[in-house]
């Protein structure tokens, strides 16, 4: 593992270790947030194609209904009949806050239905098939909300693991060499001081110890 190129003294240890700590907490935080993205990213995932299954099953549904009632009255009194459909659904999004992600929630409110077709002009099976469309409006937003959170969870998830593939495999293992080599360093540069010291300190003695002579 390389090591940072960085002056082997006690101050620089000292601002490596700190650092070391710091990214060591940010790791566990990261590792954290990362295990709380893949459980959230698959909660939402399995509600996901649970909305997908019901959604595909109201859509067959309510395109049976419309061939009905294009059958029964052809479709240029479909789109005739539909010009005078008033229906205004409320779509409201929502935001949620999740691990500093903002995840739209979306919700509609459908407008009380009343009699929208003629009897004369169409028959039952046209408002069943607007019935069924307009069931459908709920569903295909809890699906997009759903989707969307999906995503963003996803590349959420994918961010915080580059992040911890970053601390782990490359900042803290390069810093712990780093401050390894660096322990390493002053300590055999005190051993060799010491000896120094030492061998001064002998020849001092010496020195003191050898009588004087004229």
């Amino acid at each position: 593992m390389a090591k940072l190129n960085i002056s082997p003294t006690k101050s620089s240890l000292l601002m490596l270790r700190r650092q070391l700590a710091f990214a060591e907490e940010g790791y566990d935080l990261l590792e954290q947030k990362r295990q709380l993205l893949v459980f959230e990213l698959m909660s939402r995932l399995k509600r996901a194609r649970e909305a997908e299954r019901h959604t595909g099953a109201a859509l067959r549904a309510a395109y049976a209904a419309l061939q009905e009632a294009t059958l029964d009255n052809g479709s240029a009194a479909l789109e005739r009949a539909a010009g005078d459909v008033q229906l205004q659904p409320r779509v409201e999004l929502i935001p949620q806050h999740l691990m500093g992600l903002r995840l739209p929630r979306v919700t509609v409110q459908n407008t009380p239905v009343s009699a929208q077709f003629g009897l004369a002009a169409t028959s039952a099976n046209a408002d069943t098939a607007m019935l069924r469309f307009v069931a459908l409006l709920p569903v295909l937003a809890e699906l997009a909300e759903l989707q969307n959170a999906v995503l963003r969870l996803a590349r959420e998830l994918q961010k915080t693991q580059r992040r911890c593939n970053s601390l782990s495999k490359i900042f803290i293992p390069t810093h712990r060499e780093t401050i390894a080599y660096i322990t390493a360093t002053l300590e055999e540069r005190e051993r060799e001081a010491f000896i120094i010291f030492k061998l001064v300190r002998d020849r001092l003695a010496q020195g003191e110890a050898q009588p004087c002579t004229r």
